[in-house]
Formats: structure tokens, C-alpha cells, sequence
């Protein structure tokens, strides 16, 4: 849904639809984790959602979902003009966003860069990421998490970049120095407490962020369980 606000459009991601307020979650913490290995992705914002926002859809479906998503909401900054890559443009960008990109999928668990859907935009002659709430799956089974959890392997089979999977060990060293544990806490910082509250991870705002940090952190340990 597009939303018109002060400081421009923005695509907004409503805490009623799919996943709820854990995709958003995903959506502030990969953005952030993106950015500090200095890959691009749109501007995010917090929108607050009135109750009498009306709706227009005849089915009731639009105005359904704006119910259930009173209050906090997220905004993703609308790239106008961007366009879906070909897959030559894919297949053409360079080593070093690629192996970024893998990188971070494989840290955050992220099944959904594929070659169906990429997830990558082309906008002003580079290449944006776009919607990460599927990342963080871990997030979905909270009670069920182990000590052994975040040691899983990552799977690049389906990956839109799965087959330069090698370009990890190429890059890795590098890129391991930009996640630290200050990155992680500056991405979970970001995630409001009005989020987190609506999941059932503790009741308590900062605990649920050091699961976070806690899940990512051991994830990120040598040998990290994402290599290729």
C-alpha cells in the first residue's frame, strides 16, 4: 500500500498482513545489518496508523487489514522509478555486492532472493534491496531454539546468486569485521518496543533484542555455518 506522508511516499508494510509485526522486525534488522556492509536499501520509517483511516475496497479486504493494523506501523521509502533487474543485469553485477549480498542472506537466514524473486531493484543505475520480513526465521519458533540453532548451514541452492556461492571464502574476512557486536546492537536498537511487545519472544523489550543479538552473534562465529 502506498502512503503519502510529509517527507515523501512510502510503501507501507502493515502489521496485520502475513507474518504481523515479526516481518517488520526482519524488515529494521537486515536493513540495518545491510547497511553496515555498505549494501543499499530504501529509507525506512515508522507510520503511525489512526483508526479512522477509511478504505475504498469494496470487498472489505483493504478495510480489514487497516483494522488489524492500528498503531505502529512500517514504511519503506518508494523508489519511484525503479525497475525489476533482467536476469543479464544479475548475472553482470559485480563480485563484491554479490558476495555482500549472499553474506548477508546467509547471517540472517534469508530464503527469499530467488530467482523467481530476486528482490532487487534497479534504481539511479545500482541495485537496491528490497523486503527482507521473510529473514530471521528463527524468530517463528522462539520457544524451540537451541544452543545448536543458529550453527545451522545455509542453504544457496535456491539463492539468485547461489551458483557465485564461492566468492564467501573470498570475501568473508572482510566482511566479518563490519558485523560486530556493536552492529548488532545498533540493528536491534532500531526495532521500536511497540514491535516487539507484540511478540511472544519475552515480555520484556530489551530481553527480546539480546535474543536477537544472542541468535546473530553465535551465528556469526568461525567457522560461520553460511560458507559455501
Amino acid at each position: 500500500m502506498l502512503v503519502e506522508t510529509a517527507g515523501g511516499l512510502f510503501v507501507a508494510k502493515l502489521r496485520g498482513a502475513g507474518q504481523g509485526v515479526a516481518a517488520l522486525v526482519a524488515e529494521i534488522i537486515v536493513a540495518e545489518l545491510a547497511m553496515a556492509l555498505g549494501l543499499p536499501v530504501a529509507e525506512l520509517s515508522l507510520l503511525q496508523l489512526p483508526a479512522d483511516v477509511e478504505s475504498l475496497d469494496k470487498n472489505d479486504e483493504l478495510a480489514q487489514l487497516l483494522e488489524f493494523s492500528v498503531g505502529l506501523n512500517l514504511g519503506v521509502r518508494y523508489l519511484d522509478g525503479a525497475k525489476a533487474p533482467r536476469p543479464r543485469q544479475l548475472d553482470e553485477l559485480d563480485d563484491d555486492f554479490v558476495a555482500r549480498v549472499l553474506w548477508l542472506d546467509g547471517l540472517t537466514q534469508n530464503p527469499d532472493r530467488t530467482f523467481k524473486n530476486p528482490n532487487v531493484l534497479f534504481w539511479h543505475g545500482r541495485p537496491w534491496l528490497i523486503d527482507h520480513g521473510a529473514a530471521l526465521t528463527f524468530q517463528y519458533g522462539s520457544a524451540d531454539v537451541t544452543e545448536d540453532s543458529p550453527r545451522e548451514p545455509s542453504d544457496f541452492s535456491n539463492h539468485v546468486f547461489g551458483a557465485r556461492a564461492a566468492l564467501l571464502s573470498r570475501y568473508d574476512a572482510e566482511l566479518a569485521t563490519l558485523i560486530d557486536a556493536r552492529a548488532l546492537v545498533r540493528a536491534t536498537e532500531a526495532v521500536p518496543d511497540a514491535f516487539l511487545a507484540d511478540l511472544s519472544i519475552d515480555p520484556t523489550p530489551e530481553k527480546s533484542r539480546a535474543f536477537y543479538r544472542a541468535f546473530l552473534w553465535k551465528r556469526l562465529k568461525a567457522p560461520r555455518p553460511f560458507m559455501a
